[in-house]
């Protein structure tokens, strides 16, 4: 499923108790209207996002046992058994707040991974640097700076963010994960006068790597720091304090490989790396 969402009044996608988060809201739509034989206990997700953070190419995938063909229930299926995923979505939309919307459906290929069988995740951050603020249409997802920002000095400070490379200063750290990770676009470009946008992938994200990211540019781009500091904070392997707020985040798309090389991607991507990998 590619899922789009608003996620200003949630408390991120992973499922909390007395939280609302938007699997919590997904999974309780496929409850009502399963898309099999059985209730999905659970849905994967391509990328986790936190508190605040957008989606509008969120993919998801469910385990589901198939209906046998002819079989009576709520779910038109073909002579295959495989539910009318159109008419699947729509229900599950209105079983759904409006800030949360399933975009489409389609049985997933054999090997496939939401998670792990993805090979690259976007994301984009929107900034303001207008003095008077951020377009009051335009609040919920775009950071107000109110200093004057120079996409050249983000750039070039970016620049020397690219690669394979052990971001740790750049990520909140968890047991037994690993922070190295390969960025392979941190581009930034002015949208209109005041309106700015950096355009971020990776073959993943560890938690908080593009809010980082984008808050130790920023403060390149307003001449507070130089444009030497964001290779220097890589470097140190310190994680700094300058971390942007989430609303200005949105996960855009996520790639995947052909089909005949899910699976392998799957098993590649469970590998956890390491410093030998540099």
């Amino acid at each position: 499923m590619d899922v789009s969402y608003d996620g200003t009044d949630f408390s991120g996608w992973a499922r909390q108790p007395g939280r609302r988060t938007v699997q919590a809201e997904l999974e309780a739509a496929l409850q009502r209207q399963p898309p099999g034989a059985s209730v999905p206990k659970s849905v994967v997700v391509a990328g986790r996002t936190d508190a605040g953070v957008h989606a509008t190419g969120q993919v998801v995938h469910v385990d589901v046992v198939p209906l046998e063909p002819g079989a009576p229930g709520r779910v038109p299926v073909d002579a295959q058994g495989i539910p009318d995923l159109t008419r699947m979505t729509g229900r599950w939309n209105k079983l759904m707040p409006a800030d949360v919307r399933v975009l489409r459906a389609r049985v997933a290929p054999a090997g496939f991974d939401a998670r792990f069988s993805a090979i690259r995740r976007h994301y984009r951050y929107r900034v303001s640097d207008a003095p008077w603020g951020v377009d009051p249409l335009r609040r919920n997802d775009t950071l107000a700076w109110g200093r004057p920002l120079s996409t050249d000095a983000m750039n070039e400070a970016a620049a020397d963010l690219l690669g394979l490379q052990d971001f740790a200063a750049y990520c909140k750290q968890r047991e037994g994960g690993t922070t190295i990770r390969e960025l392979q676009q941190l581009e930034w470009t002015r949208l209109d006068e005041h309106l700015l946008e950096v355009r971020v992938s990776a073959d993943a994200f560890c938690h908080s790597m593009v809010r980082s990211l984008v808050g130790v540019l920023l403060m390149v781009g307003d001449g507070r720091r130089p444009r030497s500091w964001p290779a220097e904070v890589l470097a140190s392997g310190t994680r700094d304090s300058a971390v942007a707020p989430p609303h200005g985040l949105t996960l855009t798309a996520v790639d995947y490989p052909p089909d005949a090389e899910l699976a392998a991607r799957a098993e590649q991507t469970r590998n956890v790396r390491s410093a030998e990998d540099l």
